[in-house]
This record gives structure tokens, C-alpha cells and sequence, in this order.
């Protein structure tokens, strides 16, 4: 098989499973956090003193994350940027609003999520594996669905990569999303996203405070963990009950 031809294969295998790589990523790291911890290696012992203000420093790039998420989603129409996993969809071309200026901010914004769980860990050698791993693992997802993109858009598809970058935003080049931003969308594709997010800096910190035995849990973490709960919980309700959530078009 030519290494055009495998790369694509390898991307749409990765695509499907894609969802698997955030729970190796935090198994490895709990794993990789212990050893930080039990060593006192070189970056927990720089951040241990500041800790709080540590974990508050990663949680504001994850919101910068998430929020990059949010931004997409509420932009985008049905049948793009969704969870599909059996295979690539793509309705339409997303050109405007966030992809004015990069072609994957899906992907940018997990990457500045998990980048920050990462950096939770205080382990040099995870943080820089798990950067090595994102890349290429994401670098041949993102090659697949280009491929799918190129053969069912052709010149368009074309034009716009040429002038947009791949991962990198170029803020200079925005345009307008031509379509509204949609809270109803944003809330049905995103309301595990902030939940899952404050439950994993919540866990980092108490297993901190657990094998230090030093500071307090931080309370502001453990009740948006419990707040963000309360509300995916009755989100999901809502969504499997009702149709106050659905939106023609989104």
C-alpha cells in the first residue's frame, strides 16, 4: 500500500476510535502524577509551592479550549464538526466564523484542554510524550478527513486550505460565521465537555492534597465540579425528553 493510501487508512481507523485517547491519556498521567510526586521532580517542585495558583493557570488555557470548542459548534450547521465516529461527514464547508482563520479548531481546542490535564501531571517526560502522541496521532486524522474533504469539495475545498492554516490560527484572515451562534447546539455537543473538565482538575488536586498531605482540596474546583454535575445531569434529561433543545438546521 503507498504511504498516501496508509496514512488515510490509518486516519480513519484513528477517527473512529478517537474518543479512546483522552482516557489513556488520563490513566498514563495519573500514573505519571504519582511518580512526579513521589520523586519531587523538577517541575512539581518549582510549581508546588504556588500550586492553586498553578492549577488556576492551566484551568484558564482549558477554558481557552473549551471555549474554542463552544465558538465552533454554535457556529457550525448540521451535518459538520460533529461526533460521528463510523466516518467522515461533511454536509457542507465550513469557511467562515473560526475557519476563516484554521482549518482543524476542533482539534485545537482539545489539544489545549488535555494540554493542561498534562501539565496537572508536574512530569516533564509525560508533557512531552503526550505533545509527541497529540501530534501524530491527530496529524493523520486530520490528513484523512482533508482527503475526504478534497475529493467531495474539490477547488473549493482547494482554495480555502490554501490560505488556511492547518492548526496555527491566522487571526488577521477572520471573517464572520454566516450563520448565528446557536446556545441550543452548543448545549447539546459541549454540556459533557465542562463537566468532564472540572471532574479531571478536581481529581488531579485531591490526589495532590492526598499524597502531600499539605494544602486543603480546593473548594472553587470541587463545587464547579458539583455544579457542572447537577447540570450535565439535567441537561441529558432534557435533551431525552424533550425537544426544547432542537433547532432546524443546527
Amino acid at each position: 500500500m503507498a504511504l498516501q493510501e496508509e496514512l488515510d487508512v490509518q486516519g480513519n481507523w484513528l477517527f473512529r476510535y478517537r474518543s479512546l485517547l483522552p482516557l489513556i491519556v488520563l490513566f498514563v498521567g495519573i500514573g505519571a502524577q504519582c511518580l512526579a510526586v513521589h520523586i519531587s521532580g523538577v517541575l512539581f517542585t518549582i510549581v508546588f509551592p504556588y500550586w492553586e495558583v498553578y492549577e488556576y493557570l492551566c484551568l484558564t488555557i482549558s477554558l481557552v479550549g473549551t471555549f474554542v470548542r463552544v465558538y465552533t459548534v454554535g457556529h457550525t450547521p448540521a451535518g459538520t464538526s460533529g461526533r460521528n465516529t463510523v466516518g467522515q461527514v461533511a454536509d457542507s464547508l465550513n469557511t467562515t466564523g473560526i475557519y476563516s482563520v484554521v482549518r482543524h479548531p476542533l482539534y485545537l481546542g482539545n489539544f489545549l484542554m488535555w494540554l493542561c490535564i498534562a501539565l496537572l501531571t508536574c512530569n516533564i517526560s509525560f508533557i512531552t510524550g503526550f505533545v509527541f502522541v497529540y501530534w501524530i496521532y491527530y496529524e493523520r486524522i486530520m490528513y484523512a478527513e482533508e482527503q475526504f474533504l478534497r475529493r467531495k469539495f474539490g477547488s473549493l475545498y482547494m482554495d480555502w486550505s490554501a490560505q488556511t492554516p492547518a492548526f496555527i490560527p491566522r487571526i488577521g484572515r477572520f471573517r464572520p460565521s454566516s450563520l448565528p451562534f446557536s446556545w441550543k447546539k452548543v448545549v447539546k455537543k459541549e454540556k459533557n465537555g465542562v463537566f468532564v473538565l472540572f471532574l479531571l482538575f478536581s481529581l488531579f488536586d485531591g490526589m495532590v492534597v492526598w499524597q502531600t498531605e499539605t494544602f486543603s482540596v480546593n473548594r472553587v474546583l470541587l463545587a464547579m465540579t458539583l455544579l457542572s454535575g447537577m447540570a450535565y445531569v439535567m441537561l441529558k434529561y432534557i435533551k431525552k425528553h424533550t425537544r426544547l433543545l432542537d433547532e432546524e438546521g443546527r
